[in-house]
């Protein structure tokens, strides 16, 4: 084991995304694993984490800070809906880039959460602001963006589930969906 070595949490928590991502799940991710692969003996952990739902907590908030990122990176620029297009390409990018950690990206964040929920308001307000370039407001963009989740979520779960096995192009399918999605978003 490597002696002296330099740690914090962000490093901590940035290889948990990894090994997590690596394995497809962030169950895979158990303290012991996680101390084995950053070198360091377990009990050296709880010098930047508290516990294995802290590390959770912790893989929550970086995962919504990089879905964000990508999403905003994605659509920087942009409008309306080459924006809502260039933002459902990079949702999926990201589902299929983070398939170990994106499942800690979509549960609503707790009363407790404060951090998960400051992230969640920032990429909803980022989100009405797209909304907001279409036309959309108020609940009619709320609802939207519900919309929005539940269409990019399904289809991205789907194809993590390799639930997409017939000859169809799935790009296209994807493709097709969105179009529909942003066809409603104008009756």
């Amino acid at each position: 084991m490597a002696k002296h070595r330099r740690l914090n949490r962000t490093a901590v928590i940035e290889k948990a995304a990894v090994l997590a991502d690596e394995a497809g799940s962030v169950t895979a991710v158990s303290l012991t694993t996680l101390a084995e692969a950053l070198e360091i003996r377990p009990p050296s952990l709880y010098n930047h984490i508290v516990s294995l739902e802290d590390l959770y907590s912790g893989l929550r908030v970086f995962g919504l800070q990089q879905l964000t990122a990508d999403l905003r990176q994605a659509s920087l620029g942009l409008v309306g809906r080459e924006a809502l297009l260039a933002i459902a390409d990079a949702y999926r990018h990201f589902v299929r880039l983070h398939p170990g950690i994106y499942p800690l990206t979509i549960h609503a964040p707790e009363p407790t959460e404060t951090e998960l929920a400051a992230l969640s308001q920032e990429l909803v307000q980022m989100l009405l602001l797209v909304m907001a370039s279409m036309g959309l407001q108020g609940d009619d963009a709320v609802h939207a963006i519900r919309g929005l989740r539940a269409i990019l979520h399904g289809f991205a779960s789907l194809e993590m589930a390799e639930g997409f096995k017939m000859a169809l192009d799935a790009e296209e399918s994807f493709h097709r969906l969105v179009e529909v999605y942003l066809g409603g978003l104008y009756l």
